[in-house]
């Protein structure tokens, strides 16, 4: 707990990686060890906001194209998230975690409305809080919305769990050559137009100073290690 490196954390998890193999619906062996990891971050005295991905269930721009108007389309990938964050928020509480579902638009049988100062009540009470819906907004993805909040609530840094270990300088399963960065600028993301987040949630994530740390989900403890200071992924600033 001494070599506790963020105090703040907010943590973003793709709708996919709870989805463990299945790629769809829920892997819960996946969701008890994610849960498992945040309920040590709290333990240690970590804060934790959490934003989930709804790739599970639903993607507004990809599945929708074509079929449906984009604005629903993105209006049902936010329901996707909510349920992502219902399910999560379920399994930390079986776990004796406190959590509580903070909803991006007005549903209140299903969590409670956000507003920063709620949520910074939640965070300061050792509540795990989990941010649902998006930034409430078609044409925003899941990526500005947690730029958006780690923003509002002043994380130390955004955790970005993926698929991948790491930014690379290109997409290591096409190019073999590809490099992995340990440590990469806003500035160098942009102008060698690598795929961190979307160009919205990277502006912004920069205008407002936000470090965002890269790394591979597929080992849960990598959140530890890195609240730690171990270099496992990449970190962007």
């Amino acid at each position: 707990m001494g070599n506790r490196k963020y105090n703040r954390i907010l943590l973003k998890i793709s709708g996919e990686a709870l989805a463990g193999e299945k790629k769809t619906g829920f892997d819960f062996a996946v969701m008890g060890e994610v849960c498992d990891v945040i309920g040590e971050c709290v333990r240690r005295g970590v804060q934790v906001g959490v934003v989930i991905g709804g790739g599970n269930f639903w993607r507004g721009v990809k599945n929708g194209e074509g079929y449906i108007e984009r604005t629903r389309a993105d209006r049902m990938g936010m329901l996707a998230t909510v349920m992502n964050c219902l399910a999560v928020c379920d399994v930390l509480e079986q776990k004796g975690i406190p959590s509580r579902v903070m909803t991006a638009v007005e549903m209140p049988a299903f969590g409670e409305q956000y507003t920063h100062e709620r949520a910074m009540k939640h965070l300061n009470g050792g509540k795990v809080v989990l941010f649902a819906g998006g930034t409430g907004h078609p044409y925003f993805s899941t990526d500005t919305g947690t730029v958006l909040r780690a923003a509002e609530i002043r994380a130390d840094v955004i955790l970005l769990a993926k698929n991948i270990d790491g930014v690379y300088s290109a997409d290591p399963a096409k190019d073999p050559t590809a490099v992995k960065y340990d440590e990469i600028s806003y500035d160098e993301v942009l102008a060698k137009h690598l795929g961190v987040m979307d160009l919205t949630a990277t502006s912004l994530a920069m205008d407002n100073k936000l470090p965002v740390y890269v790394f591979a989900l597929k080992d849960p403890k990598n959140i530890l290690r890195v609240l730690d200071g171990e270099n496992v992924g990449t970190l962007v600033h």
